[in-house]
């Protein structure tokens, strides 16, 4: 049951505010086992849907949080993928639409008749190095899926200054709202965009650096300790989080677009 048909027996009287309100309340909710609880109903509080995280499931809590999502939801969203995961992924490809990023730990598994909605959202996409490109692909990926149209630009880190500048010019081209500046090693190029443009931009630490520092710690800490005011932060590797943050920006800014504002 959908939350329009529960509505609909309501407006029509065949159920009391109460029992609607106990199935709204049931349908927010949908419990595997004793260990895993699916918020249905985030995506109607809040815009966004719940993402299914893979990595600390076992393949049958995987399975079953995917089948839940669609039986209630016509698409679900898996992120974190292990390698040894996306067997399960494949195995529904003969029932829905699929798809398993190559180098992003992402999948989409779709009913077959859904059709994403693009709602005027323009978020900018752009990476220090070509090793934070798999992290980009995810970015990429959920803004997407939530009706936002990513403009991506890789490689333009700030060891050839020119490049960044060059990522900038496009972004203002194509009039983004919103940017989400990739970068593992020193983290300086959030920074740098950012003291160049008026628009929001998104820092997000990679984990692709090595040595002293590395493993994504230098590049969130020169983010977090930025003299560009304005930069906002999130923790490193966390594509969803910065998706999300410039999916609710720019799906705002596309709302004023819309009426003139």
């Amino acid at each position: 049951m959908s939350l329009r048909s529960i509505l609909e027996l309501l407006a029509n009287g065949r159920i009391s505010v109460d029992e609607a309100e106990s199935r709204i309340r049931l349908f927010a909710l949908e419990k595997i086992g004793e260990k895993i609880r699916l918020d249905i109903g985030r995506e109607y509080r809040i815009g966004i849907p719940e993402i299914i995280l893979a990595e600390y499931k076992d393949f049958e809590a995987l399975r079953e949080a995917i089948l839940k999502t669609l039986e209630k939801r016509s698409r679900a969203i898996v992120t974190r993928l292990r390698e040894d995961q996306r067997s399960i992924i494949e195995s529904f490809r003969d029932g829905y639409n699929v798809y398993m990023s190559s180098t992003g730990r992402i999948a989409v598994v779709k009913k077959k008749d859904f059709k994403v909605e693009f709602w005027g959202g323009r978020i900018g996409i752009v990476t220090a190095g070509t090793a934070d490109v798999p992290i980009a692909e995810e970015v990429k990926v959920i803004v997407e899926e939530f009706g936002c149209k990513a403009f991506t630009i890789y490689d333009a880190g700030i060891a050839g200054l020119h490049r960044a500048v060059e990522a900038l010019k496009f972004f203002h081209e194509n009039d983004v709202d919103v940017v989400v500046v990739i970068a593992g090693m020193e983290g300086a190029l959030p920074s740098v965009i950012k003291s160049l443009t008026d628009l929001p931009v998104i820092g997000l630490p990679t984990s692709k650096g090595y040595g002293f520092g590395g493993g994504g710690q230098a590049a969130l800490l020169s983010m977090l300790q930025s003299c560009t005011p304005g930069l906002v932060v999130v923790n490193i590797d966390n594509s969803v989080g910065a998706a999300v943050a410039a999916v609710s920006i720019a799906l705002r800014v596309a709302k004023f677009r819309e009426r003139g504002g």
